[in-house]
């Protein structure tokens, strides 16, 4: 049954029920989006597991300002990382590789600003895209020897790539499409196709690493919590600002987020889009976006291949599995 917004439990309260307090000692763990509202209750609650944190962040004086009191500087470091430009991350990658050779969890929580009017990145690339996608798609693909050298049979590798209800709205763009080359630019329409190419990149992590102990999930953590940034401009595809939260507080926003990062059920799974701390059902109907249904834009194995495809081409990567 899924967890109504009301009960919904918090990502310490995650923690706790898991029993996991403390258990994940001398393990690393690599977050994106730190810096945010949901990013600072990520980090809390993923801190209390007893994980060492690795936190990409924009600007590190910035952050640590903003983390106020979830920071612990013994046992978190930071690294200087730019989304929008793939030197930047490739420079970031070598950084966190340079700190430790094991990975156990790479959480993606890092969301471009939409803007109104279309905007590429110095690579080309469509802001919202480059940002939530490209760039985790990147250091994923850059930080994977360290993700399958962490993973262990009582708590193998994890992938989470927070994602959005947005993504039911809306699939890919066709094949050379991406930057809306053959169509006008829609904000919300970019946002969707980011959010959709989160929970595809996670089912073929999943597809393509799974029998090798490294797992994904993508979970849908909403994008209207008290405290972040709401999509604007362009026609939006929000019909009600509380939707998919409920109103819910940036700590109760982020619980699935926890859930499929440290959840024992989830031991050895993957490949699943996680809602309300719940495993939301495959459907076929758009209609209903407050529930926790997914649609055929939630799993779709040509178009998640075909993503990859084009992302190892868009990064420049060959495919080395």
């Amino acid at each position: 049954m899924p967890h109504s917004v009301r009960h919904e439990p918090t990502p310490l309260e995650i923690v706790k029920d898991n029993d996991m307090e403390g258990k994940l000692l001398g393990k690393w763990a690599v977050i994106t989006g730190s810096s945010s509202a949901t990013g600072i209750e990520i980090v809390r609650a993923l801190a209390a597991t007893g994980l060492r944190l690795i936190l990409p962040v924009p600007n590190q004086a910035r952050a640590i300002v903003i983390l106020g009191d979830a920071y612990n500087p013994n046992r978190m470091e930071f690294v200087t990382i730019d989304h929008t430009s793939l030197d930047s991350v490739r420079e970031a990658a070598k950084h966190i590789i340079s700190k430790t050779e094991k990975i156990s969890l790479l959480v993606c929580n890092e969301t471009a600003t939409p803007s109104p009017s279309l905007q590429l990145t110095k690579d080309g690339f469509e802001m919202q895209f480059a940002t939530n996608h490209l760039s985790h798609f990147l250091l994923f693909q850059l930080l994977k020897p360290e993700l399958l050298a962490a993973s262990r049979p009582r708590f193998q590798s994890r992938v989470i790539m927070v994602a959005c209800a947005e993504h039911r709205k809306r699939g890919l763009n066709g094949r050379g499409n991406y930057n809306f080359e053959k169509e006008g630019y829609n904000s919300a329409i970019a946002y969707a196709q980011s959010k959709t190419a989160n929970v595809y990149m996670a089912n073929e992590i999943e597809r393509r690493y799974g029998t090798r102990g490294l797992h994904a999930f993508s979970t849908n953590s909403g994008r209207f919590i008290a405290g972040e940034l709401q999509q604007d401009g362009g026609e939006s595809l929000h019909q009600n600002p509380q939707s998919e939260t409920g109103g819910k507080s940036c700590a109760r926003g982020t619980s699935t987020t926890i859930w499929g990062a440290i959840g024992r059920e989830w031991e050895g799974k993957g490949g699943i889009n996680l809602s309300h701390c719940t495993d939301a059902p495959s459907g076929d109907s758009e209609e209903n976006m407050p529930s926790t249904t997914g649609t055929e834009n939630t799993y779709n194995p040509a178009e998640e291949a075909r993503l990859w495809e084009d992302s190892l081409d868009m990064i420049g990567l060959l495919d080395d599995q």
